[in-house]
């Protein structure tokens, strides 16, 4: 399977009210779905949950004939080995799809640009990194959730321990609107800290961040696997959170986008190109080792023992569709919205019904 990626021209050149009441009953967000997870521990990894419905195993997906597509996603994403992966194991093979991997890094604008303008028809990446995008009218339908994980907050041994603890504190950051700043700020927000105002946001190149912490420039690093991973092994440092606490336990991080169009007239493909991919996160629940392995081909400045241990500590057990997915993405939305990175006057269950496409229906 051929892998390109864009030259810098050519990425230049594409980046070119209702009452609360009636809200509240309206979006329902704890079905049940996620009512019986614990709002305040850690998921079990050791039993990860399964997904919203969706028989992995089907062969109803598969496409009658084989068809060429591009899959834009971040190759160097630890908790994207699955996708890296899927062709060695003939997953996209088995469902008549013959992928070229676009490798778009951390382009989030890029990628969905080239999704709305037919460059790719298919991508992977975070939920809170592009809703903010989608918002702002990107033709990219949201077909899937593929798994949880991937996001951490650490600071140092004798450092703050809670989110209420980092008011006044400095948070070191890679980027303003990336997908762990996004999340910490919701979460800093349900526990009673302005994250807009009672904390102050500086960003570092990502091999700088523990860095700055050792210095005493900032109390806590937000960022994502594997080097968050990386850095919490060492001594005098500690994980203060992940993505998956709370109400976020057990929902999905990293979402499948496909392009509009594809979504309208194709369904067909980006129901197979959906269905393999999840296939793919949930065959590496059950064989971390293998991926790891196989994930060695494209990653740089890793082991197989670290993809391993990274892969199971996030939830490659669950995914979400239909009903299920667009609540999840509706308290994205929400969330999102309370600390003024959505518009005010967005809807979440309205949002989450017009970005998303029921590919399986």
């Amino acid at each position: 399977m051929p892998i390109s990626s864009l030259s810098r021209r050519q990425l230049i050149a594409l980046a070119g009210t209702a009452t609360a009441a009636a809200f509240a009953s309206r979006l329902a967000f704890a079905d049940h779905d996620h009512g019986s997870h614990d709002q305040g521990a850690q998921p079990d990894h050791a039993s990860q949950p399964v997904g919203s419905g969706l028989d992995l195993d089907s062969t109803r997906w598969v496409l009658p004939e084989p068809r060429k597509i591009k899959l834009a996603t971040n190759l160097n994403a630890v908790c994207l080995a699955p996708v890296a992966v899927a062709d060695s194991q003939g997953i996209f093979k088995r469902h008549n799809l013959d992928v070229e991997f676009v490798n778009f890094g951390n382009s989030t604008e890029v990628l969905l640009e080239s999704m709305a303008t037919g460059k790719a028809d298919a991508a992977t990446g975070m939920a809170l990194r592009w809703l903010k995008a989608l918002e702002q009218g990107f033709d990219v339908k949201l077909t899937a959730g593929t798994h949880g994980g991937c996001l951490r907050l650490l600071t140092l041994d004798n450092g703050p321990k809670s989110f209420e603890a980092l008011k006044g504190a400095t948070i070191g950051v890679t980027d303003m609107a990336a997908a762990d700043k996004n999340f910490f700020s919701l979460m800093l927000k349900r526990h009673g800290v302005d994250p807009l105002r009672d904390v102050t946001w500086r960003v570092y190149p990502i091999d700088l961040l523990s860095v700055a912490l050792q210095k005493g420039e900032i109390q806590a690093a937000s960022g994502s696997d594997p080097l968050m991973y990386r850095v919490k092994q060492q001594p005098g440092f500690a994980e203060l959170a992940t993505n998956m606490v709370e109400e976020y336990a057990n929902m999905s991080c990293c979402v499948v986008g496909v392009s509009g169009k594809l979504a309208r007239d194709d369904t067909p493909v980006a129901a197979a190109i959906t269905h393999s991919i999840l296939q793919a996160h949930a065959w590496a629940s059950r064989n971390p080792d293998a991926v790891a392995e196989e994930f060695l081909k494209f990653a740089v400045n890793t082991s197989r023992e670290e993809v391993h241990a990274i892969l199971t500590e996030h939830t490659h057990g669950y995914y979400s569709v239909g009903n299920t997915f667009v609540k999840e993405i509706a308290v994205y939305a929400r969330d999102l919205k309370n600390i003024e990175v959505l518009r005010p006057r967005t809807d979440p269950l309205a949002f989450a019904e017009g970005v998303h496409a029921d590919v399986f229906a």
